[in-house]
């Protein structure tokens, strides 16, 4: 239609330019032309007419048929009304302004620790004439930090999590870029900082380090020395030490006096549904958009996963009483790409027998349909999870029912207590004192507690089921490395897991969410396949991008798990013809004949050319061997690797003991074979995780 028209309107065109040219050179030779003549004659008139009648009939038409097309596209998908996304004005400081706060506490968190954190800041900003508030940097502009000193004795506090090599959490990227690029003037703005670190890990508490620096560089205040929680031994105990210190040199700053009275409202209102008056919407475990897991819509993610057919789910262990399970998962159809190193997201459910014992526990009818709202008006998050549910679904899909409570939780249960030992007992592990700290750190702790087993063996708390609801964090994903490559596999992914089960010092079983829910489900011919939440998380854990650079690998166990998909990577390119360099794995287990994961796909590579196999059975001989003896017999192989021929390094596995020892043996190796000191054997590692051709996947 749109063609016709253009070549209309270009035949008139055709016609009217010799008249206006002649007009033209009209007015040019008599420059005023006898009003007692026509400027156009009847044909200019009538072409002219043509021509504006038919831009205005093809504008009508267009305008119309816009109008058309938004009608049919109902259809769209329309964003749910719910708490859990972001406030459309994201402007904190309006925020604070209207609601007459002047603490703002924002969240960079992984798995909910850290936001966990920065809801007790908030909340016990009360006590000290500090109404506080949380926020989420992503949904913020952050760039606001240089107006929040227009805000009376205003104070921005910062609960930042490090994950992987030292990167920021999701949350927190753009935030942590913004500071890292930009050169605002920060002049005025009084800030804290808390970091949640582990220091297994090579990078403790970077990103927290790195912002409380670079705040102070761009001119901000720091009003108390930064605190650094390491989740590897007691990051509650470093996080209520650093809050009983922080809040004191706060009200000095300030000038304010604490109100001594105790910070225990409620942060959440309930509403309870009638029956036969149920709510029009109810969800029953999505993670934000309601029936998500029944009409299936890309891009899948952390909000959206992907309901997964689980294809295969078989023992690698061939004896012995642990269990390491092969899982693969149907991605066809999804649009999810991943690589080999990234990792696999896990939705897992909580057991139904730890369910069902919350709800006779706390006396409550768990198919009963409540709302949690927040009494806060102002905060973009509405509900703590999706809301309205039953109790069922949320103990089974959204809330952590089995990890050990932490002391806020268990100084919130006391109320709840008839026997006034027990109130007392529960009081005092939540307190700050030598004798309550060391009473939670046996009695929580080290007998591995979680909300079930403390209710039991303190029958006289009953506490309201809601309340408990608001108390629990939320049940986090479970993230796997992906075991496969999608060279060779691209509509599966892979991964390889061990089943968690261990006894407890108080005689119970405690078991894996995660792995105990996925060994349940086990496809077979006569049904349809079980089916999992799942979405990708890309990673840093890359193979080089030229195939003839050598690679050398060092994962035992289930550190493996990444290396299947590189070397299939690797073996898949020197199939196809193209020089692949060397490709060196350490590998170790208990025993050879026990737990000798993907014995016979390394084997079959190895005899192919492409793999050259170091392996360590600790546990098949009298003195135990590790790859890290391995790994130190074979200095010059490594030094070659790495120096010689400018390859890459790879770890994968336990953080606590097997990084660690490894990574000392390569300072060791790299001192001895390249003449170096201490100092610069470490300066050297470094240079090379700066490359990209030394990089961790580890775990605690």
């Amino acid at each position: 239609m749109l063609s016709y028209i253009y070549n209309g309107l270009s035949w008139i065109y055709l016609l009217l330019v010799p008249n206006m040219q002649e007009v033209e050179a009209g007015i040019k030779a008599k420059q005023i032309p006898d009003t007692t003549e026509s400027l156009f004659s009847t044909l200019d008139i009538v072409l002219i007419s043509i021509l504006v009648g038919g831009i205005g009939w093809y504008f009508f038409n267009k305008r119309r048929s816009e109008k058309e097309n938004a009608a049919k596209r109902t259809y769209a998908i329309q964003p749910t009304s719910m708490g859990l996304q972001a406030s459309s004005d994201n402007s904190f400081v309006k925020k604070l302004q209207s609601s007459g706060r002047s603490l703002v506490v924002f969240y960079g968190s992984q798995t909910g620790t850290g936001e966990e954190f920065a809801g007790r800041l908030a909340k016990e900003g009360a006590r000290y004439r500090m109404k506080g508030m949380v926020a989420d940097p992503e949904e913020c502009d952050m760039g606001e930090l240089v107006n929040l000193k227009s805000i009376p004795n205003s104070l921005a506090v910062f609960c930042l999590a490090t994950y992987g090599e030292g990167d920021p959490t999701d949350n927190a990227m753009e935030f942590y870029e913004w500071l890292q690029n930009g050169d605002a003037d920060l002049t005025g703005l009084n800030y804290a900082v808390f970091g949640l670190g582990n220091k297994t890990y090579e990078h403790y508490n970077e990103v927290a380090i790195y912002v409380d620096k670079r705040l102070e560089e761009l001119g901000a205040t720091r009003v108390f020395e930064i605190g650094l929680g390491d989740d590897d031994a007691n990051i509650e105990d470093d996080f209520i030490t650093w809050k009983d210190r922080f809040w004191p040199v706060v009200c000095e700053h300030f000038g304010i006096e604490s109100t001594g009275e105790e910070v225990s409202m409620r942060q959440y209102r309930l509403e309870e549904f009638e029956e036969d008056e149920p709510p029009e919407r109810i969800f029953t475990g999505e993670m934000a958009r309601l029936h998500s897991l029944r009409t299936q819509r890309p891009p899948y993610d952390a909000k959206n996963p992907f309901i997964s057919k689980i294809l295969v789910n078989r023992e690698l262990h061939k004896h012995g009483d642990r269990s390491c399970m092969h899982i693969e998962f149907d991605i066809e159809g999804s649009k999810m790409r991943y690589e080999a190193g990234d990792h696999l997201a896990v939705y897992p459910i909580n057991n139904t027998e730890l369910v069902e014992k919350l709800g006779k526990l706390t006396d409550k009818n768990l198919d009963q349909v409540f709302s949690l709202i927040n009494t806060d008006e102002d905060s973009s998050k509405k509900h703590p999870f999706p809301c309205p549910c039953s109790y069922r679904t949320a103990l089974t899909h959204y809330l952590d029912i089995t990890g050990n409570p932490r002391t806020h939780v268990l100084k919130e249960l006391a109320e709840y207590c008839s026997d006034p030992t027990d109130k007392e007992k529960l009081k005092l592990m939540s307190s700050t004192s030598a004798e309550g700290k060391a009473l939670y750190h046996k009695w929580i702790n080290d007998d591995n507690r979680n909300i079930v087993h403390l209710l039991e063996d303190i029958p006289s708390c009953k506490p309201a089921l809601d309340h408990l609801c608001e108390l629990l964090p939320r049940l986090q994903p479970r993230y796997y490395s992906i075991s496969s490559s999608p060279k060779l596999h691209p509509t599966s992914v892979h991964i390889t897991a061990v089943l968690v089960e261990y006894e407890t010092p108080t005689g119970r079983t405690n078991k894996g969410v995660a792995t105990t829910w996925l060994a349940s489900k086990l496809p077979n011919q006569s049904s349809e396949p079980p089916t999992v939440p799942i979405f990708i998380r890309k990673s840093q854990f890359r193979l080089p991008s030229k195939t003839q650079t050598p690679v050398l690998m060092i994962g035992p166990g289930t550190g493996l798990a990444p290396f299947r998909g590189f070397i299939q990577e690797r073996n898949f390119a020197k199939e196809d013809g193209k020089t692949v360099g060397n490709t060196i794995l350490y590998f170790g287990c208990r025993k050879k004949d026990e737990d000798y994961i993907y014995q016979e796909e390394l084997e079959e590579y190895e005899r192919n050319g492409l793999l050259k196999l170091h392996l360590a059975f600790s546990r098949d001989q009298p003195q135990k061997i590790y790859v890290s003896h391995l790994l130190e017999q074979n200095a010059d192989e490594l030094w070659n690797v790495i120096s010689e021929n400018n390859g890459n390094l790879y770890i994968c596995g336990d953080a606590k003991s097997m990084a660690a020892d490894v990574r000392n043996i390569i300072v060791r190796v790299i001192q001895q074979k390249g003449n170096m000191t201490e100092q610069q054997a470490v300066a050297y590692m470094k240079k090379m995780e700066t490359q990209k051709r030394l990089s961790t996947d580890v775990w605690s």
